[in-house]
């Protein structure tokens, strides 16, 4: 605590004089307790005018520093976007490919799914007739396939 409150003097002593304190110097505004009054009696000797703008120009200088940290905070957030859209283009391209592979795999399961289909029909051969009377293209007549020729007449 006691180092927080050597810094405020030596802050305080810097803003007023524009020097930076020695020890000697801090220890001796410590010890007389003209720390706390060190302010005020620069604003009486040097005047309130440049007390004011040295205070003013300390306070730019923080405004300053608060848009750096803005700016940095902003840089940091598009930096993390770009990271975001980076790893989801990666991700749409890997989509892709499964979805052409995907793809790919079904017009070959349906093509066998055809070929299948076509042996399965062609071994049927539906359009034959195996006497059954289901086939066609007989008219209604059946035609006996095994009976023998009849005999030629006799030359008599």
């Amino acid at each position: 605590m006691a180092s927080e409150y050597r810094e405020t003097v030596q802050r305080r002593y810097y803003t007023v004089t524009g020097e930076n304190p020695d020890e000697s110097t801090v220890d001796n505004l410590i010890s007389t307790g003209q720390s706390e009054t060190f302010l005020q009696k620069a604003i009486q000797e040097q005047g309130r005018g440049q007390v004011m703008d040295t205070i003013l120009e300390i306070k730019e200088r923080h405004d300053a520093v608060k848009e750096i940290e803005r700016n940095l905070k902003e840089l940091h957030q598009v930096n993390r976007a770009s990271s975001f859209v980076n790893r989801g283009a990666t991700h749409l391209q890997v989509a892709r490919k499964h979805q052409k592979n995907t793809r790919k795999w079904a017009c070959f399961g349906i093509i066998l799914v055809l070929i299948v289909i076509l042996i399965i029909i062609l071994s049927i051969r539906p359009w034959e007739s195996n006497g059954s009377g289901g086939g066609g293209g007989g008219g209604g007549n059946p035609t006996p396939s095994s009976a023998p020729p009849p005999p030629p007449p006799a030359a008599t």
